[in-house]
């Protein structure tokens, strides 16, 4: 973690490197674009990760993508031949906004959910009532039809996440909700991502596209439970006793996973396996202007295998 002044970001390496990793206790990574692209891991990262749980060091893992559940990524890992993790371990935006509801919502509370079944599968984890997932159809040619459509009466959430199903249906479900309950109807978002990239330099519309269509039918902002903002990282401190003085956040994005390592006091890693190219860095770092400044990591590496050197065999 940077200490006064404007936050000037380094390579990663030699002694250095030792003296960051002998300093933690815990490393937070990002998983897409960090430990592996698609369904394939980067080279090098699986026994970087090995090396580190030999350590000692306490891994967990910190993702935005509401697209599948903890189970699924701790068999993940394990497919790619990472350590051995528990869904404890495991903390994406899916499990946070579930973990978020059940402390927000009275008993017996119901979301109307745009999103996945693993998000809906967290939500049934943690005891609470969901409708929505799914395609969804028009229940009328006209308006007017569209808003007599029967509403459920226990909903007092709408959560939006990713959602390929996504359609003119739910968004106008979604509002009716939002219009029935004012403000003791919570609207919950998983995360902002505005575009999640591809192979090739291809790119689809993320979660936050979503997000920003319920907000302005609504007019209200939601609350987002994942990176960057620091709920995603107080769901780890409730389960493991984090010191952010002696946490390593790993990530790939700037805006998410650097923004919020920074904002919660951690010390942050920048991997350039990602979306985020040195250059970039540079331009908030040189600009001279403070908000940009929380963008800007402590240290990167060109990949997690880089840090193999400092971790000895």
């Amino acid at each position: 973690m940077a200490a006064g002044g404007p936050r000037r970001c380094r390579r990663l390496e030699g002694e250095a490197a030792r003296a960051a990793l002998a300093n933690a206790d815990t490393l937070l990574f990002d998983c897409d674009g960090v430990l592996w692209r698609g369904e394939a891991a980067v080279s090098g990262a699986a026994e970087a990760l090995e090396r580190l749980a030999a350590a000692g060091k306490r891994l967990c893992y910190v993702t935005n993508n509401s697209g599948r559940t903890r189970a699924a990524y701790t068999e993940k890992l394990r497919r790619l031949g990472f350590p051995p993790a528990e869904p404890r371990h495991i903390f994406s935006s899916a499990f946070c906004a579930a973990r978020y509801l059940r402390q927000a919502l009275p008993p017996g509370a119901a979301a109307y959910v745009l999103g996945s079944a693993a998000l809906a599968a967290e939500l049934e984890a943690v005891g609470i009532p969901h409708l929505g997932t799914g395609p969804a159809a028009l229940p009328g040619p006209a308006p007017a039809d569209w808003v007599q459509a029967p509403l459920e009466p226990a909903v007092r959430a709408v959560l939006v996440g990713f959602d390929e199903h996504f359609s003119y249906a739910k968004l106008c479900q979604a509002l009716r909700y939002l219009l029935r309950g004012g403000p003791e109807c919570l609207l919950v978002g998983t995360n902002r991502d505005h575009r999640l990239p591809l192979e090739g330099g291809a790119g689809i519309p993320g979660t936050g596209c979503l997000v920003k269509a319920v907000e302005t039918a609504a007019q209200r902002e939601a609350f987002i439970v994942g990176k960057p903002n620091r709920f995603m990282f107080d769901c780890v401190a409730q389960e493991f006793p984090v010191d952010p003085a002696r946490t390593i956040m790993v990530g790939d994005r700037l805006d998410t996973d650097i923004l919020m390592g920074n904002s919660c006091g951690l010390t942050t890693l920048l991997t350039l396996t990602g979306v985020t190219a040195l250059d970039e860095v540079r331009g908030h770092q040189d600009s001279g202007c403070p908000a940009r400044h929380s963008l800007v990591p402590d240290f990167y590496v060109d990949s997690i295998a880089d840090l193999l050197p400092a971790l000895g065999q």
